[in-house]
């Protein structure tokens, strides 16, 4: 398999009736609804993801759900991936934000479906990768709304930015309300208002959502799930295992057992 797609999380799910709690990832998401729906809510508004479509989440866009026999498949491409490909095209390095939430293009839907089918079949290398090249080269070139300079997350987000790289220097301590908003020169009231409101979540389910992304990245790596649990910050397991599956809708067990392919 392809050594572009290692650590890169696929899922492949049949008649969910999950719901999933507001979150981001580091990650784009893109993927294919074949049956059933989701309904996403993205900040205000609210989207169905119904047959045939194609389903993308720029990289910490904020969104939420409730599926309904949806059967679907999702792969989550780096910023780095996607990066380096605008830079092939265009010859300069940004991140690219795609059109957001739900694309009714068959011609789309079949190319991402190809490049899936190839990749659970376990086809060469080089048909894996040439299919990859054409998804998303597709989306860079048909949907790009606007890029951003590498590596600037939240850059248009300044509160969300500063809080954003304090969680990720100690993403292990016990965070206070009055360390966050001493850290952006805010009381405690603006602090908290200004964020929700920038950001779409409070902060505290900011900093409980970084921590799940980091743990999903070290259990694909390896590490057992307890240690991933402690290295991020959750002293009990089991609070572990239920924001895990609120956020991501399985289970961390599901995701040790079956590497970076959930079936």
């Amino acid at each position: 398999m392809s050594k572009l797609l290692n650590n890169i999380l696929f899922e492949n799910v049949n008649h969910s009736n999950e719901d999933f709690t507001k979150h981001y990832h580091d990650t784009y998401t893109i993927g294919l609804t074949y049956k059933g729906f989701l309904k996403v809510f993205n900040k205000n508004e609210s989207f169905y993801s119904y047959e045939y479509t194609v389903r993308i989440n720029n990289p910490g866009e904020v969104h939420g759900g409730k599926s309904k026999e949806w059967s679907h498949a999702n792969f989550y491409p780096t910023i780095e991936i996607i990066s380096n490909l605008y830079e092939q095209i265009f010859g300069e390095k940004k991140i690219p934000y795609f059109q957001r939430n739900i694309i009714d293009n068959k011609t789309l839907f079949m190319k991402i479906h190809n490049f899936f089918d190839a990749y659970f079949k376990r086809e060469d290398e080089i048909l894996v990768e040439a299919l990859l090249i054409d998804v998303l080269s597709s989306l860079i070139l048909d949907s790009t709304l606007y890029t951003k300079n590498y590596k600037e997350i939240f850059e248009d987000k300044q509160i969300v930015k500063q809080t954003y790289e304090l969680i990720n220097d100690s993403i292990d301590t016990n965070f206070t309300l009055e360390m966050l908003a001493n850290n952006v020169h805010l009381s405690k009231y603006h602090f908290l208002r200004i964020f929700k409101k920038d950001f779409g979540l409070t902060p505290h389910a900011f900093i409980v959502n970084e921590r799940l992304n980091r743990a999903n990245n070290l259990i694909k790596s390896g590490l057992s799930i307890s240690e991933s649990s402690i290295q991020v910050g959750f002293s009990d397991q089991s609070h572990f295992s239920r924001n895990f599956k609120k956020y991501f809708g399985y289970t961390p067990s599901v995701l040790q057992r079956n590497s970076n392919i959930i079936l």
